[in-house]
Order: C-alpha cells, then sequence, then structure tokens
C-alpha cells in the first residue's frame, strides 16, 4: 500500500516537473491561493453549522425545561386542590350521609363551583359520596356529562393509590349528546378526617387542547418546531401540529421514535422523521414523568447557514477566477524571458551566434540573460584562443624535443666518460657513472607512461648505490615486498622522490647511519606501499602543513616539489581519494604511506 502510494506521488511529481515553466507557476499560484481559501471557508462553514445548531439546541432545551415546568406546576395545584374537601366539614358531613337532599346538593354544587372556577382549563369537577352518588359541576358549553359510565374506572384507578392523588392520561370523555372532549384528570379518594376511612372520589377533567395550546404554542413560535408531550406510559397526550385529533397513529408512532432515544432525564439527539432530518430536545418531569420533546426541522434551523454557504462558495470562486486570471498573467511575464532565451539557444545550438538578449529588467532572469549574451561573446572568442592554443602547444612540443636531445647528450657522454675510466681501471668512478646513466635513462625514456613494481624497486636501489658512493656506510635499504606484487603495473617514479625526501630531510641530517624500509600489503581491496625512516622525524605542526598541502594541492617551496609532483600523478592517475598520508614524530622517523588502486586487476587484464 505504501508503495503505491508512492508511485502515485512520484508520477504526480513527475507529470507536474514536465510541465512547462508558465504553467508550473499556474499551479503554484492556484494552489497557494484556492487550497488556504478553501479550507478556511470549510472552516468558518462548519464553525458557523456547529455554532448555530448549538444555539438552536440550547434555547429549545431551555423552552422544553419552561413548558415541562409549567405543565409540573399546573399539575401540582390539581393535586393540592384535591385535598380541599379534607378541609371542609360540610363536605366530610354531606359524603358520609346516604340520603341526598336539598341542603346536600346546595352545598356539594357549591363547592364544586370554586373549584371548577379554579383553573379556566378545567371543564368538569366530580364528587362521589360514600354510596356511589355522583355530584358534578361542568364548565359552560356543557349540558350533559356521564359520570356513571366512568364511576368503576376511577374505583379502580384510585383503589390502589391510598389517599395519594392519581394523574390519567389522555382519554376521550362523551359530553352532550354526540360530542367528545380530549381530557386527562387528576383523581383523589377523600377519607373521613375522624374516621379516616374513604368517604368518597374528587375528580377533575382538564380539557388537554385548552392546557397544552397555551403552553406548547410560544415554544412552537420560538422554536419554529413541533413540541409533543408524551404521558409516563408512553402516550401521546398533546401534539402541536395536530389539535384536532387527526393522523393519530402517525403521531404516535413518530412519538415512539423519539421515545426510544430520549434515555436519559434531559438531552437531544437528530432522527430523521417521515424523511426529515430532526433536532429533537426534550425534558423528562422527575414529577409526572410526562416528557416533553421539541422536534425542530434541521433545514429550518440551517437554512440561514445554508445561504451563508452558498453566498462563501461564490465568493471562494470568485477569488480563485480571479487568482487563475493574475497567475496566468504573471507566469506569463515571468516566463516570456526565458522562452526568449531558449529560443536563441536553439539557434546557437544550429551554428547561429549573431544573436543577442535584450533583459528589460535587473532581476535573476535579467541577469541570466545578460551571462548569456556573456557566453555568446566568449564562444565566438573561443575559435581565436583555440588556434592560439595549439600554436603554443606545437612551440611546447618542439622545446620538449630539444630538452629530451639535450639529457640524451648527456647520458651518451656519461657513457663515454665510463668507458674511459673503466680503460684507466677506475672502477668507483666507473660504476658512479654507469649508476648516474642508468638514473637518467630510467627518467629520459618516455615510451612507457607504465613500469612494474620490480622496476621502480630496482630504480630506487641504484639511487641509493650512487648515494653510498658519495656518503659510505651512510644509508641501509630494506625492501619487504611479496614477489605476487613485483609484476604488478604502476606509473613511473612513485618511490624514487618519496626515498630522496627521506634521505635528504630525514636521514642525512641524523648522526651516525640511517635505514630505510620499503614493505607493501593489501587493505580494503587497495595496495599500500610503506616508506619508513629512522631520521629525524619532523614536530606535528610542520606534519599538519605538509599533510594539508598534499590533501588540497597547495603550492609553495615549504615542503619541496618532490611529495606533492607524486602526491598529484598519482590523484590524477588513480583519483582523488587516492595519494600519500604522512606519519612522523620528532626524533623518531617519518613514515610515507601510498595507497592506491588494487593493482592486481589491471595486471590479470593485461
Amino acid at each position: 500500500m505504501v508503495s503505491y502510494i508512492r508511485r502515485i506521488v512520484r508520477s504526480m511529481w513527475l507529470f507536474l516537473a514536465n510541465l512547462p515553466m508558465e504553467r508550473k507557476l499556474i499551479v503554484v499560484f492556484i494552489f497557494l491561493i484556492s487550497l488556504p481559501i478553501t479550507y478556511v471557508s470549510y472552516l468558518s462553514s462548519r464553525s458557523t453549522f456547529n455554532s448555530v445548531l448549538s444555539s438552536s439546541t440550547k434555547s429549545a432545551g431551555q423552552m422544553a425545561d419552561s413548558a415541562s415546568d409549567t405543565i409540573d406546576r399546573y399539575v401540582a395545584d390539581l393535586k393540592r386542590y384535591t385535598a380541599l374537601p379534607l378541609y371542609n366539614t360540610d363536605v366530610q358531613f354531606y359524603l358520609e350521609q346516604r340520603n341526598t337532599d336539598w341542603e346536600k346538593n346546595t352545598s356539594m354544587s357549591m363547592f364544586l363551583s370554586y373549584l371548577n372556577h379554579t383553573k379556566e382549563q378545567i371543564i368538569a369537577v366530580y364528587l362521589v359520596d360514600k354510596y356511589g352518588s355522583v355530584f358534578f359541576d361542568r364548565a359552560p358549553g356543557i349540558n350533559e356529562l356521564f359520570p356513571a359510565e366512568r364511576l368503576a374506572q376511577w374505583q379502580s384507578l384510585t383503589e390502589g393509590a391510598g389517599a395519594a392523588p392519581v394523574v390519567q392520561g389522555r382519554h376521550t370523555i362523551r359530553v352532550n349528546s354526540g360530542g367528545h372532549k380530549e381530557v386527562f384528570s387528576v383523581l383523589r379518594t377523600i377519607t373521613s378526617v375522624s374516621t379516616l376511612k374513604n368517604i368518597g372520589i374528587l375528580v377533575f377533567d382538564i380539557d388537554i387542547n385548552n392546557l397544552f395550546k397555551g403552553i406548547v404554542d410560544p415554544v412552537n413560535a420560538v422554536t419554529q418546531g413541533n413540541t409533543l408531550i408524551v404521558d409516563d406510559k408512553g402516550e401521546l397526550m398533546y401534539d402541536g401540529e395536530h389539535v384536532d385529533g387527526q393522523e393519530t397513529q402517525k403521531q404516535q408512532k413518530n412519538a415512539q421514535l423519539l421515545l426510544q432515544k430520549a434515555t436519559a432525564p434531559n438531552g437531544h439527539f437528530q432522527i430523521t422523521l417521515d424523511g426529515l432530518d430532526v433536532l429533537a430536545v426534550y425534558r423528562v418531569s422527575q414529577k409526572t414523568g410526562w416528557t416533553t420533546i421539541v422536534s425542530i426541522p434541521l433545514d429550518r434551523i440551517l437554512s440561514p447557514v445554508e445561504k451563508n454557504r452558498n453566498r462563501l462558495i461564490f465568493t471562494t470562486l470568485s477569488i480563485i477566477a480571479f487568482a487563475l486570471v493574475v497567475a496566468t498573467f504573471i507566469s506569463h511575464a515571468l516566463t516570456k524571458p526565458l522562452k526568449s532565451m531558449v529560443r536563441l539557444m536553439k539557434q546557437v545550438q544550429h551554428g547561429n551566434l549573431d544573436v543577442w538578449l535584450h533583459p528589460k529588467y535587473n532581476d535573476e532572469i535579467g541577469m541570466l540573460g545578460s551571462h548569456f549574451n556573456r557566453m555568446i561573446i566568449r564562444v565566438k572568442d573561443l575559435p581565436q584562443e583555440v588556434s592560439l592554443t595549439e600554436k603554443r602547444k606545437q612551440k611546447a612540443d618542439m622545446r620538449a624535443l630539444q630538452n629530451q636531445i639535450n639529457p640524451h647528450f648527456i647520458y651518451n657522454t656519461l657513457e663515454s666518460i665510463r668507458m674511459l675510466a673503466e680503460s684507466s681501471d677506475d672502477p668507483r668512478v666507473a660504476k658512479l657513472t654507469y649508476l648516474l646513466g642508468l638514473q637518467m635513462r630510467y627518467g629520459i625514456v618516455r615510451s612507457e607512461e607504465t613500469v612494474t613494481i620490480r622496476h621502480e624497486l630496482d630504480h630506487v636501489r641504484n639511487y641509493l648505490h650512487l648515494l653510498q658512493i658519495r656518503f659510505p656506510d651512510k644509508f641501509r635499504l630494506n625492501i619487504h615486498v611479496p614477489e605476487e606484487f613485483l609484476p604488478l603495473p604502476v606509473i613511473k617514479l612513485v618511490f624514487q622522490p618519496i626515498v630522496e625526501n627521506a634521505v635528504f630531510h630525514g636521514l642525512e641530517p641524523k648522526e651516525g647511519p640511517g635505514t630505510l624500509n620499503i614493505t607493501a600489503w593489501e587493505e580494503d581491496g587497495k595496495t599500500v606501499f610503506c616508506i619508513e625512516d629512522d631520521g629525524i622525524g619532523m614536530d606535528e605542526d610542520t606534519l599538519r602543513a605538509l599533510n594539508n598541502s598534499l590533501m588540497g594541492g597547495a603550492d609553495g617551496e615549504m615542503f619541496g616539489i618532490g611529495l606533492r609532483n607524486v602526491n598529484e600523478r598519482i590523484r590524477m592517475h588513480y583519483g582523488s581519494s587516492f595519494g600519500l598520508h604522512v606519519q612522523s614524530q620528532l626524533g623518531t622517523g617519518t613514515r610515507v604511506t601510498l595507497r592506491i588502486e588494487d593493482l592486481s586487476d589491471d595486471h590479470s587484464e593485461e
């Protein structure tokens, strides 16, 4: 998976890298402008969405709490009213009286009329005495009630509650000849103050639509949603959108869906009802167990946010379009001089040097154009310089040839001297002349660029023989080079300059005889030679300056030209990672390490 993503990224990068410069600049401009603006627009829209949703949720929650508190207070008042017969001695007396006379009817009617007028939403108040007689008072507009049909239900509801009030949820009662009313009831068993026995039942019927409409309508007006009230048994008591009782089954289904989500004492959630996304905020009353649910369609909440988002998208697209126009103009202006330069370079490539670029500005592109013009001038001058260089080279070759002729003449002269010394019976002079001639012949012959290690070491031995004639018993030479290294090829005159440097700077100033050791070994695929003397050595500062000179190729006369010449020739022939390295200690001696390529491969190829 990671490799696949890498391939895709690499392909996209190659595609971008191969685009013309003008298109690259346009892409960069667009990305630098469009991405930040798009991201900021998204964050702004998201923040506004969350803010509006949070504000609406908080407002709906407050309204639901207020509606639930209002209902709780109303039901609490009714429960208190059901206790009033306990404090009325006349009512207590007449509830235990079997016969019903005018005084009983009058007293009961006055008490029930008082209770009926305590709340305007009360449509009927019933008082049942100990013997099952029902007395009631009704609201205006209701001419007939049928309490006998409900007496058994009242007795059943209050039987298990004792003296506590009971709230009966939404139910339908028959009024007048063929009418019906949706009510909920509050009932209480009336006990005798003296005997503490049940002597009757008090019942309040509350008009649901009249009560809840006054509570729910302000909530719906503020939240632009719909408020439902569900009783403690999960039955729908009131739906703010359908006060006429229609679509009861659909209302009940939606109420059940909402109740399934309302698992806490209060909270909010989002749900889909009838194909619409809805924000639901609810509160469960701790007193009645009724749940007040405010459901608000999300499109009503987010409609302003969507308008703002559309304006933001339009603004973002406008800015991106404007940025595209500006990017196109700027990229064209920046790349036009480059295109001109490319066109002129193509002409130069075909041999036309009569071109000239006219830079208008002093920026980097203008500087590049100026350098291009200088390059054209330089290219025009090159043929003349090449011709002059060739002439100088021919003269140098002639001088080199003449210089070669002179050493040959010297060598021939030395050979004549040697023959005369032998004829005069002077072997030391003859040997000295012979060795000097060998030294000169080895350096003069140029037919071979490389020689073998054996030839190089023979050259060193001849050189030491010359010195031993000049300085008897002053120098000793020990060569410990493995036999398999002797046939290997190496560039000419590598060891002799190092030995000469060791003799004259290390061994000659030393008192007494000095020893020079040449060893060789193979290390990490490289051939290593070591020329070590036991001369006077050098201090740390001199050693550091010498190694720096060898590493940096610095010029100067402080260390002579022998070591530096060998080092430069090795680096030119084998590479910059090879060369000489010097180790020394004052009064002990000097060690020169020569590291070159493994010569065995070249030898095997030859």
